[in-house]
């Protein structure tokens, strides 16, 4: 039977397991055992924490797991953790999807920033936290009183969209909100999606620039979109 497995790496990781149906039958959080260290995690640690990840996993689950931000603190830490339990994975004779923090918070339409233009201050902190979790219940109907497991659910659904898309059970226009469109493409054909994104900030730059009213460009940009997806 198929699982979809989604996993939120840190020194609490966040782990759930959908059912082919897309439903959670799984919700965990792993730390490792051992002797710890302040402000990161011991060696032991990891060992152990790798180890739990990998009675987890079943031949053919279908995996996706959050990648390290480029604005991670204790990024030495955080490698460490990443590149253990992709081990993990590895030695199941599994493979994985990656997908951005970034991305992982658009799925779910929370920009990452708060504010008025020009005063925007980055989400993050219990804020973050929060939007994501008001974000899953939103979009999912899903709540979970860990954060590190609404966020692992998030990637889990991800990973079911870009399974569905490509196994051809479902089409990119399937997926109603752009957003959401956007960041499944962006896995799928990587290449593609980077082509479209620098063609979308051209054509932006381009009609700013114009000064068309915005009821216009609104109307351009909707159609540009149905011929996209």
């Amino acid at each position: 039977m198929t699982r979809f497995v989604g996993i939120d790496p840190a020194t609490f990781t966040g782990v759930v397991i959908l059912d082919a149906d897309g439903r959670p039958i799984g919700e965990t959080v792993l730390k490792g055992k051992g002797k710890s260290a302040p402000g990161g995690i011991t060696q032991e640690q990891r060992v152990s924490l790798e180890n739990q990840l990998y009675s987890i996993l079943r031949p053919g689950d279908v995996i996706t797991k959050e990648g390290i931000g480029h604005a991670t603190e204790m990024l030495i830490t955080t490698a460490k953790i990443h590149g253990g339990l992709e081990g993990m994975i590895t030695r199941r004779g599994l493979k994985f999807n990656e997908v951005a923090p970034n991305a992982v918070k658009k799925y779910v339409d929370v920009s990452g920033w708060v504010g008025e233009p020009g005063s925007k201050q980055r989400l993050k902190g219990i804020a973050k936290k929060e939007a994501m979790a008001a974000a899953a219940l939103k979009h999912f109907g899903y709540s979970n009183p860990r954060h590190d497991v609404v966020d692992a659910y998030i990637i889990a659904k991800i990973g079911e969209a870009v399974y569905r898309v490509r196994n051809g059970e479902k089409m990119l226009h399937d997926f109603h909100l752009e957003y959401q469109r956007e960041v499944i493409w962006s896995i799928i054909d990587p290449d593609a999606y980077k082509e479209y994104e620098k063609t979308k900030k051209k054509k932006s730059k381009s009609t700013k620039r114009r000064g068309k009213p915005a009821a216009a460009d609104s109307h351009t940009q909707n159609t540009e979109q149905q011929c996209l997806f």
